[in-house]
């Protein structure tokens, strides 16, 4: 897997291009739509790794229209082993496929921070990195989400104003922000008696833990 990130404008147009043609154009929307959100919260909170996380936006969803008969066959191929509980929760299979895709399809992108930020998009893990952090949240609270959990969520975010706080109150914020976003979604998956992933507790258990010690 690739360690640099010279990642440039004119690769991420190329790309930008290429996904499109993977997707339906509601997806597509969404997926510039992270783009633009990632872009906003990587000014705030890691600028270096903008490129990156732009990369991984646009990455985060190539596999997410594909039937679940395809995405057990990407896992097949993958070598990727699903837990007991995985077919019940198909939404979540994408993930782990798009970031085994890409060192295949899109090794100019596979360096670990995009692959890292692709797989845990959507359930989140244990100890995320801030682009993890970042990705994950941009998908939840891009401009193109109506629901209402993500409606409130991008208003929490931005009615905050984290461009005026210091450094430490702004990561405050933003884990805050996360765990909001976690209690949203298991609520969500309680009341819809579908399995919730242990990788979204995990997350979760880790941030309220990070804020337990401040």
């Amino acid at each position: 897997m690739m360690t640099d990130r010279h990642i440039t404008q004119a690769m991420l147009d190329e790309l930008r291009a290429c996904v499109k043609g993977m997707m339906s154009e509601k997806r597509y929307v969404h997926t510039c739509a992270v783009e633009r959100m990632v872009v906003r919260l990587g000014e705030l909170y890691c600028p270096d790794l903008v490129p990156e996380l732009r990369a991984a936006a646009l990455l985060h969803d190539i596999t997410k229209e594909e039937t679940l008969e395809n995405q057990l066959q990407l896992c097949e191929k993958f070598d990727i082993i699903l837990e007991s509980t995985a077919r019940l929760a198909p939404k979540t299979l994408h993930a782990r496929t798009a970031a085994a895709l890409i060192p295949e399809k899109f090794p100019s992108f596979a360096t670990e921070t995009v692959v890292r930020a692709v797989r845990w998009h959507t359930t989140g893990c244990q100890d995320m990195h801030i682009a993890d952090k970042l990705v994950y949240l941009a998908d939840y609270i891009d401009d193109s989400r109506k629901f209402a959990d993500c409606v409130r969520l991008r208003e929490i975010f931005w009615g905050a104003d984290p461009a005026a706080m210091d450094e430490t109150a702004r990561l405050s914020h933003l884990r805050d922000v996360l765990i909001l976003s976690f209690d949203m979604t298991i609520r969500g998956l309680l009341e819809d008696g579908v399995p919730i992933s242990l990788d979204s507790i995990l997350a979760r258990d880790c941030l309220l833990l990070e804020r337990s010690q401040r």
